[in-house]
């Protein structure tokens, strides 16, 4: 009945012209009672095959539902019949799916085509944001061997307080006071850990502990910062190469030397991934103390030679320059990671300002019953000592 309907419904939108999402939907309930009318079928399920149907024509189709469900976290389709979904960091199979191919390349088309992108065979990857701020990738054939995957990582507006991660063990009060002293004593901190380990949420709950009266520039690839406390805020976004010109194109890099000019007190990268390394740990040797960014990496120290490749590469300099400016450049490094239970705090780190090459001092760590406990004292006291005046 339901794709009765739907086609039903789609010949006649077609036929009348473009019409506004409410005349869609009062369209859908009209044609709903009419083919239920002499049916005994309880009201629940009306509503649920209205829905159903609002959401294939107008919205994000089978999509939609999960993209509502504030306790999902990623959605990941592998084709019209292989759905997958993140949910509290457990991964579980959706039981629905499309009707066929066509209708998942459709949807595609449709998320892509709102944001003024391109998808198709010659350009078959390609990076977009819901109106909501998730994160879209797609990716088509030839690349995509068996069809198109669609991986959506959903942004979350309601996001979580450091008391939340006490509650789930991610951290403990003891780092959590460390930190905001940081944090408010300026330190530049840097977030590490692999894909989906927290790092944005984990920079968000930092963020909050920066001093209200401080004005920051945020940059990210697609925005996904939440700062709340902050009213002297800009944030930037960058732009990809559009349909209208392939000059429009502004990256990370052109966004870090764009915000040097806007008299920014700190500098706030969502995640640097290549030759804008070498720009933010510029700004961060250039008097905009307190920064902060992250990056993928298994582990603090591979932090360290991950960053060092992208100031190497694409800049013509030595290799102990680029290692002065991430020593010079960066202070703390806390590390995340995601395990079965959660995802959690693996360690705090100090990047050594006296030894020679990059050294990491073990500030906390979790130890083998998956504690979080303090190993050394931070060597740089000068700033830390800061927060006793305060």
């Amino acid at each position: 009945m339901e794709k009765e309907l739907k086609e039903n419904i789609i010949e006649e939108l077609k036929n009348k012209g473009l019409l506004n999402e409410n005349e869609i939907k009062d369209l859908i309930i009209d044609k709903v009672i009419d083919k239920t009318r002499d049916l005994e079928m309880d009201i629940s399920f009306k509503n649920e095959l209205i829905q159903n149907l609002f959401n294939s024509i107008c919205r994000y189709d089978i999509l939609q539902i999960m993209l509502e469900n504030k306790e999902i976290d990623e959605i990941m389709v592998n084709g019209p019949s292989s759905i997958f979904y993140e949910k509290e960091g457990k991964i579980y199979k959706e039981e629905g799916n499309f009707e066929n191919v066509e209708q998942l390349e459709n949807i595609i088309q449709t998320i892509v085509g709102r944001m003024n992108r391109v998808v198709n065979q010659s350009k078959p990857i390609v990076d977009v944001r819901l109106e909501d701020g998730s994160r879209v990738n797609v990716v088509l054939k030839p690349v995509a061997i068996d069809g198109p995957v669609l991986t959506i990582r959903k942004f979350n507006k309601a996001f979580l307080a450091m008391e939340d991660l006490l509650v789930k063990n991610s951290i403990n009060q003891e780092v959590i006071n460390f930190l905001e002293r940081l944090v408010i004593c300026k330190y530049n901190i840097f977030i590490s850990g692999g894909t989906s380990s927290g790092k944005t949420t984990f920079l968000n709950l930092l963020s909050g502990f920066i001093p209200e009266n401080e004005r920051i520039v945020t940059i990210e690839d697609s925005a996904e910062l939440c700062i709340r406390n902050i009213s002297n805020l800009i944030r930037l976004e960058a732009r990809q190469i559009n349909l209208d010109s392939v000059d429009s194109l502004i990256d990370i890099r052109t966004l870090i030397r764009t915000a040097l000019r806007m008299r920014p007190d700190r500098i706030i990268v969502g995640e640097v991934r290549g030759y804008e390394a070498y720009d933010m740990l510029t700004a961060m040797n250039t008097g905009h103390e307190g920064s902060m960014s992250t990056g993928h990496a298994n582990s603090a120290k591979d932090m360290l030679l991950r960053l060092l490749t992208m100031v190497l590469v694409g800049n013509d300099i030595k290799e102990e320059v680029g290692i002065n400016l991430i020593k010079t450049g960066i202070d703390i490094i806390v590390h995340l990671q995601r395990q079965k239970d959660g995802r959690k705090v693996i360690g705090v780190y100090e990047l050594d300002k006296e030894k020679e090459g990059m050294v990491l001092n073990t500030l906390f760590e979790r130890n083998s019953v998956n504690e979080l406990i303090k190993k050394n004292d931070i060597k740089n006291q000068e700033k830390f000592n800061v927060y006793e005046k305060i």
